[in-house]
């Protein structure tokens, strides 16, 4: 198990990775920021000086969603994915493939409300372990903290989504 500012990484089983996260927000707010492709690229960026000029998402069963993030030197990176089941606002499930060598994984992203704070918890299945430790050794993370952190901002600053929330 390991611990980075406020998100908690374990690993429960040999091919899994659970990150959980309370956000100090709504449930449905959660959800849509995950899920809105306008809201995604303004907190989920990684490291500093990365960019996500494509947030691509069709939300529904047989679904699919693309990201592309580009670096401020122009190196590139992008994953694709298959919602598999999409229950608004507590449950997204979908496959994620960054591609080349890397395994699918499969992903379930479970929110649940306590006295307007959103519990967030990501499941990611690798097909092996060791697929789940060459994961773990690239350092995500830093960078899903990042990232989380500017979540946390982003819902601190906004009052609506822009989606009726």
């Amino acid at each position: 198990m390991k611990n980075t500012e406020t998100t908690k990484f374990t690993t429960p089983s040999d091919r899994e990775i659970v990150m959980t996260r309370v956000f100090d927000a709504p449930r449905k707010r959660v959800f849509d920021a995950w899920t809105n492709p306008k809201i995604m690229p303004l907190w989920l960026l990684g490291p500093e000086g990365w960019s996500m000029p494509v947030c691509e998402i069709d939300l529904r069963p047989g679904g699919a969603w693309h990201f592309m993030w580009r670096k401020s030197d122009g190196a590139q990176m992008e994953m694709r994915g298959m919602y598999k089941e999409v229950k608004p606002p507590e449950k997204v499930v979908s496959t994620e493939s960054w591609g080349g060598d890397w395994p699918e994984t499969l992903n379930t992203m479970i929110l649940t409300e306590e006295n307007g704070k959103t519990t967030f918890t990501n499941t990611i299945l690798y097909p092996s372990r060791e697929a789940r430790d060459a994961a773990l050794k690239t350092g995500m993370e830093k960078g899903v903290e990042q990232s989380f952190n500017r979540l946390d901002e982003f819902l601190a600053g906004s009052a609506s989504l822009g989606t009726g929330a």
